[in-house]
C-alpha cells in the first residue's frame, strides 16, 4: 500500500498561496528570500526521491507542466518529468506533460485506489483545493510543512474548512533562514492530558 504525502510551503498564519509568485497574489514569491539549498533543498529532494507518483490538481498541473518540461539534466528535474503523474480535474482532457493521466470517476475513490496499489509514496506538492479535500477525507498519511517565519494576513490557507486532525510530529529541523521543516503523521487520537494549563477551573 502506498503512503500519501502532502507537502506545503506555509506562512506562520497558514497561508499557502503563490509561494513562488505564480499568480496575482499581492505577496507572491514570499518564499524566495528564505531559500536554503543545503537544508530546505535536501528536504524537498528527499520527499521527491521517496515518491513514484505525483498527484496534482488542475491549477498546479498547469503551473508545473508549463515549467518542468523545459528543465532537464539534473536529478530533480529528470525525476519530475519522468515519474507518473495523476491529475484530479473535470476539465483537463489531453494532458501534454509526459506520463500524465487524468483520474476518472469520483476523485477520492480514485485516490484511495491509487493508495491501495503497491509502490512508493504518492506526493501532493501544493494543489490547495486537492490537499484540503484529501485532509478532510482522512486520506493523508504524512504532512510535510515548510513553515516560513512571516505572516501574510490574506490568501488561501491550508487548513480552512479541514476540521480537526490529531497528528504526531515525527521529524523537525530548521534552516539558517529560519524556516521550520516539520513532518507529521496521523495520530491514534488526542493526547491524554490534565486540562488546559491556562484555564483556572
Amino acid at each position: 500500500m502506498r503512503k500519501l504525502v502532502v507537502s506545503e510551503f506555509v506562512s506562520l498564519d497558514g497561508v499557502m498561496e503563490a509561494p513562488g509568485g505564480e499568480d496575482d497574489y499581492p505577496h507572491g514569491a514570499w518564499t524566495v528570500p528564505y531559500w536554503d539549498n543545503e537544508v530546505l533543498g535536501a528536504f524537498k529532494t528527499a520527499e521527491l526521491e521517496a515518491a513514484d507518483v505525483l498527484l496534482l490538481g488542475r491549477v498546479q498541473y498547469e503551473g508545473f507542466a508549463g515549467a518542468w518540461p523545459q528543465r532537464s539534466g539534473d536529478p530533480f528535474s529528470d525525476k519530475m518529468n519522468s515519474m507518473a503523474k495523476y491529475v484530479v480535474s473535470s476539465t483537463l482532457e489531453d494532458p501534454a506533460w509526459a506520463n500524465t493521466t487524468v483520474l476518472e470517476g469520483d476523485p477520492l475513490e480514485a485516490v484511495a485506489a491509487l493508495k491501495a496499489e503497491d509502490g512508493d509514496d504518492i506526493l501532493v506538492a501544493g494543489s490547495s483545493t486537492l490537499a484540503k479535500a484529501l485532509l478532510r477525507a482522512g486520506l493523508v498519511d504524512e504532512l510535510r510543512l515548510a513553515v516560513y517565519p512571516l505572516t501574510l494576513g490574506e490568501g488561501k490557507r491550508l487548513f480552512d474548512d479541514v476540521g480537526r486532525a490529531d497528528l504526531d510530529l515525527v521529524e523537525s529541523s530548521v534552516t539558517e533562514t529560519g524556516v521550520n521543516l516539520l513532518v507529521y503523521r496521523q495520530a491514534d487520537g488526542p493526547p491524554a492530558g490534565a486540562g488546559h494549563p491556562f484555564i483556572d477551573d
